[in-house]
This record gives C-alpha cells, structure tokens and sequence, in this order.
C-alpha cells in the first residue's frame, strides 16, 4: 500500500511539473536572443530603432556587439546614438544601382556598426543594454534582417544570424527582423477622373440652347395672341350693332 502511494505521489508531482512548464514555461531557461525595436516601420520613412541586447552568460559580460545591415537593402542615411562607456565605428560597401537621397547619388552605403565596451562598460549578467540607430529613408521590401555576432568578456560568440522561413519555427539563433509595411495613400490625394467631352461639347451649346429656347417661348406667345385676336374679332361681328 505504501509503495502504491509513493507511486502516486511521484505521478502527481510530474504532472504538476508538467502543467506548471505549460503555463509557466520553468523548463529549461528563456533564450533571450538580440532583438530590433520597434519591429515594425514604413517604408520610405525614418525610423529609430534600438538593438536590445540581453546577457545570457552567468560569468560573462557582453563586450562587443556587431550588427550587419542587408545587403539587398541598402539605406543611404545611418546614424548612431552615443552610448555610455562603449565606442562606435562604421564599415561601408559600394552599392551599385546608387541610392538616391533627398536628391543625391549616394553609391556607398553602411554596411556594418560595431560597438565595443571600454573598461568595464559590459552588459553583465542578468542585464541587457540597447544600441540606438537612426535609419532612413527605408528601402521598399517587406523586411530588413540584421544578421548579429555578440561577443563576451571569455570570447565566446553568439551567432544571431539565421533568417526566418515563413511557416517555420523560430530558428535557434534568429536574426533581428524589422518588418516593412508600405506607405498609407493620404485620404484626398487621389485625383478625381475627369469628364471627357466630346470634340461637339463646347462653351457655345449653352448659349445656342438658351437662343433656341428663348425664340420657341415667343413664337408660341405670337401665336397665342393670335387666336385671341381672332376669337375676339369673330364675336365682334356676331354681335348686333345698338341702334341709336
């Protein structure tokens, strides 16, 4: 009977633990990978966006971070934000066709940004850090993936570099992903059809119509005028002249 009951006990503990990593989600820890935020923006616009970038080491500190710009989505304006304690340095690559900007033939674009902690200026553990970019004006595609390599303090490298697939899982290491959405049409730009005239249709057919009607209303005036003259002459004569 005891052993009956130990059996029993062990069985509702596992399916405590199970329900509890349903819900909960305790089995195993969280992957807390580098993400873009916000993960969505217009495309043709500016938009500030923010690396967030969590340390999953127990021991380490994150001390480098690299993020590498598409190359089928060149962007002609990129800008950075100072961040405390880390330095910033840009590579950049010919783009062929050129990016126009505001005007202007750019034919290189920024291929890659790299911060890189000074001192002790690393994400340590349980911490996470966020790398400002201003980028603009965004290509027209449906998504920018930004492929990231994370560097910590004990040389390890966290590869964030595989791409989505659509109707797939999340892969194991994703990439940053900002998704694009094309530009709303401002309510009234549409240009109204306009109505196409006829090569008869002119200014001159409203007069005309006006002549024409005006000359049908006194004629039918003159006519009327007419007939009450003569009814009028026609019963003078039935009537007998008053003798004096």
């Amino acid at each position: 009977m005891t052993g009956f009951r130990r059996t029993a006990t062990a069985a509702a503990a596992l399916a405590f633990t199970a329900a509890a990593t349903a819900v909960f989600g305790f089995a195993g820890p969280a992957s807390a990978h580098v993400t873009v935020n916000p993960k969505e923006a217009t495309q043709g616009g500016y938009a500030r966006l923010a690396f967030r970038v969590p340390n999953e080491s127990d021991t380490a500190s994150t001390t480098k971070l690299e993020v590498v710009l598409p190359e089928n989505a060149p962007v002609g304006s990129v800008s950075t934000m100072p961040v405390p304690g880390w330095t910033v340095t840009t590579e950049k690559r010919k783009v062929d066709p050129p990016i126009e900007v505001h005007g202007s033939q750019l034919t290189e674009a920024i291929s890659k940004i790299t911060w890189t902690a000074a001192g002790d200026a690393g994400v340590k553990p349980g911490q996470f850090q966020e790398f400002p970019v201003s980028l603009g004006p965004l290509p027209q595609v449906d998504s920018m993936v930004f492929k990231t390599l994370q560097t910590y303090s004990d040389g390890n490298i966290s590869r964030w570099i595989d791409e989505p697939a659509p109707g797939a899982e999340e892969p194991d290491h994703p990439a940053p992903v900002l998704t694009l959405a094309a530009a709303a049409t401002p309510a009234g730009s549409t240009a109204p059809t306009a109505a196409v005239a006829s090569p008869d249709d002119d200014g001159d057919d409203d007069g005309n119509g006006l002549a024409v009607g005006l000359g049908v209303a006194g004629l039918v005036a003159g006519l009327a005028g007419l007939v009450l003259g003569g009814l009028a002459f026609a019963r003078t004569r039935r009537e007998p002249v008053a003798k004096a």
